[in-house]
């Protein structure tokens, strides 16, 4: 694997907090827990690294501190380097100590990082879109089209009642965006954008100093919506698996797709591997009388129930004669004995006592929250 020090990435790890507050009531986007052992974060930090992007920073915003125990200096992502590597960025506006209003807004206050990176182009990514995805194609075709924006986008299904943050694509036969569209009243298959973008430094420099005298923040509908037309914005689609996560459903899907073989195997490869802060927990228990089904369980788990088609995080205890089905059970739960689970997402550290019934359905899986009794 390469490294390209003439591109930049940038990861905004605060971006859409609000499609899930649930989850980000106490945490910023990109320090979600994911997949048994996974924070959202790692998703764009290791396709940059696979990426050969070694210079990458990382723009917060609010309740950054569990985000920046996971991340550290980088070493997990081999970006613990004095030159380049990873940078932590502060969550102020450039006009006063109130935090920052959107992207363009973000980038001015940050712009000075950009300004000094010895960079030619600069990939932005969000964290609410969990996939595996090469930049490089993305980065040459943006080059060669001469386009001013490339934004990456993936067909999927939008639906109007249950997204909150979608950008809608129409892209001409040559690869180039002839419309767009943001939050439209559709449903339906459709190119939808994954908040992931390839510029030259001097073209973001021009749009983010423009933007920020004429109090523009939004790059989505200051630039792309508004601005469109006196830009050339190239279209280029991402052909894997994603999951786009705008809902407390969307992300419930998202964990309950990795019990999918061909999903699985399509977000974690050997050849671009997500890298995550590991910890070292003791292998998972099974009792004697425990029974597992199509499930993900961490280590540390203590299984004497019944599971089936869950996600169960480092350290997940479970009682005898209890069932848990189609659930996620983040890290330190507890789940006592007799009891029947379905359909929930349960933060960390949840307690439930011996003997409950606790029901949700998969379009609105059931929350508890951090640290519940129940």
């Amino acid at each position: 694997m390469g490294t390209n020090k003439n591109i930049l990435g940038l990861v905004f790890a605060s971006i859409h907090d609000d499609t899930i507050l649930d989850l980000t009531k106490h945490r910023t986007m990109g320090s979600v827990p994911f997949g048994g052992r996974y924070r959202l974060i790692d998703f764009p930090l290791s396709n940059f690294v696979n990426s050969g992007i070694t210079q990458v920073g990382v723009i917060t915003k609010r309740n950054y501190g569990s985000l920046l125990d996971h991340i550290g200096s980088g070493r997990e992502w081999d970006l613990a380097s004095k030159k380049g590597g990873l940078h932590l960025l502060p969550p102020f506006s450039h006009t006063s100590s109130t935090i920052y209003s959107g992207r363009l807004d973000a980038l001015g206050n940050i712009w000075s990082f950009v300004e000094h990176a010895p960079c030619g182009y600069v990939v932005l990514s969000n964290c609410d879109v969990v996939t595996n995805i090469d930049f490089r194609p993305a980065i040459a075709a943006h080059i060669e089209s001469g386009a001013d924006i490339t934004a990456i986008y993936a067909k999927g299904y939008y639906d109007q009642a249950t997204s909150t943050a979608a950008t809608i694509f129409e892209v001409d036969d040559k690869g180039f965006v002839t419309d767009i569209a943001v939050d439209p009243p559709m449903t339906g298959e459709c190119n939808l954008g994954l908040d992931m973008f390839v510029m030259s430094k001097d073209f973001l420099r021009k749009i983010v100093k423009e933007s920020m005298s004429r109090n523009r923040y939004s790059l989505r509908r200051d630039i792309l919506l508004d601005r469109n037309a006196n830009y050339k914005v190239l279209g280029y689609e991402h052909k894997s698996y994603f999951s786009k996560i705008d809902s407390l459903a969307d992300y419930f899907q998202a964990n309950l797709d990795l019990l999918d073989t061909a999903k699985r195997n399509a977000l974690f490869t050997k050849s671009a591997p997500i890298y995550t802060n590991t910890k070292d927990n003791a292998p998972v228990h099974f009792g004697s009388d425990a029974i597992i089904k199509n499930s993900l369980i961490a280590d540390g788990c203590m299984i004497e129930g019944r599971v089936e088609n869950c996600v169960l995080f480092r350290g997940v205890k479970v009682g005898k004669n209890t069932i848990i089905r189609d659930s996620i059970i983040m890290q330190g739960g507890a789940i006592g004995t007799d009891g029947s689970i379905r359909n929930i997402i349960a933060d960390r550290n949840v307690n439930i006592s011996d003997d409950r019934q606790l029901t949700g359905s998969k379009g609105y899986p059931l929350f508890i929250g951090k640290g519940a009794e129940i």
